[in-house]
């Protein structure tokens, strides 16, 4: 046999069905036919925001590999989210490829389809802008103001209409990115106070606040989606014992650590040394994370013997 040509590239594939009473097996079926090494899936309307198997693909997928779809309705809910896709993938000098469409960012033709969506998706923002600018001025001729007449008379039921719609939004879009720091908080909390938690994820490039974290959590686990516990209240700790506790979050936050990262990451969080000073040296981490291995805490197999 044969072993494959080096150059060839690796074929990632992707299905979607819109809920779980449709099969999806015939686009497994087209996708391991096309030879994708592997194939990722979810269930999920072509409207929702919440793609969270999409997200996590998007963010390992690897230069050279291509992601690969039965149709282009699969994948995205509209052309500009098309094109969004596909910028990401290719900031990641990764390709896309449709099957059934004319789509395959590898090669010219495909590219010159993927130019000539571009320019349609171009065109019908620019009609909707200019119907919606032509609505609002026919509407102001007729003596009618613009927006929700509900919201404006601030009648109960178009303002809880309201409140639901942005509510869907929200948990949307946390479940969209959940995959990015839940594994966290669900590592620290509620062993760490809240404030930990913050700044282990601050120094992995995810920006939250307390009250934003809390709610966030708070929302998942009203969904089902967390456990409840995520929200106890942390027990207090001394000083010694929570600089102890936060080097160890930091290591269990991201095992692939160095000592050397580690205290480069608390010292970008501003965090003094047990002697007041804001340099960590290896040393010094180390010696945190052995009084942690001391104390009982779990900490990742990866950071038991590094140095």
């Amino acid at each position: 046999m044969l072993a494959p040509s080096p150059s060839r590239k690796r074929l990632i594939g992707y299905a979607r069905v819109s809920t779980e009473d449709q099969a999806h097996d015939s686009q497994l079926d087209e996708l391991r036919t096309a030879g994708c090494a592997e194939i990722h899936h979810e269930y999920g309307s072509g409207a929702s925001r919440a793609r969270p198997v999409l997200a996590r693909l998007l963010r390992e997928i690897k230069p050279g590999e291509v992601l690969v779809v039965v149709r282009l309705d699969r994948l995205a809910r509209s052309v500009s989210h098309l094109l969004e896709v596909i910028e990401t993938l290719e900031a990641k000098k990764a390709h896309f490829r449709s099957l059934r469409d004319p789509i395959d960012t590898s090669t010219p033709q495909g590219m010159f389809s993927l130019q000539v969506l571009g320019a349609v998706a171009q065109l019908e923002r620019s009609l909707i802008s200019e119907r919606t600018k032509a609505g609002i001025r026919a509407a102001k001729a007729r003596g009618k103001k613009p927006g929700n007449p509900g919201m404006r008379e601030r009648r109960p039921d178009a303002i809880r209409k309201i409140a639901a719609a942005r509510e869907k939004v929200y948990l949307d879009e946390l479940i969209a990115g959940a995959d990015r720091w839940m594994p966290t908080v669900r590592r620290m909390r509620p062993h760490y106070p809240w404030e930990d938690v913050v700044r282990v994820l601050g120094g992995s490039g995810e920006s939250w606040t307390v009250a934003r974290l809390r709610r966030a959590v708070g929302k998942l686990v009203s969904q089902h989606m967390a456990d409840p516990a995520l929200l106890k209240p942390a027990s207090r700790k001394n000083p010694e014992d929570r600089l102890m506790t936060l080097v160890a979050g930091i290591a269990m936050a991201n095992p692939t650590l160095s000592l050397r990262d580690i205290g480069a990451q608390l010292e970008c969080m501003r965090e003094r040394t047990p002697r007041g000073s804001l340099n960590w040296s290896a040393s010094s981490v180390k010696k945190q994370l052995d009084q942690a291995r001391k104390a009982g805490l779990a900490l990742p197999a990866s950071m038991q013997n590094v140095e």
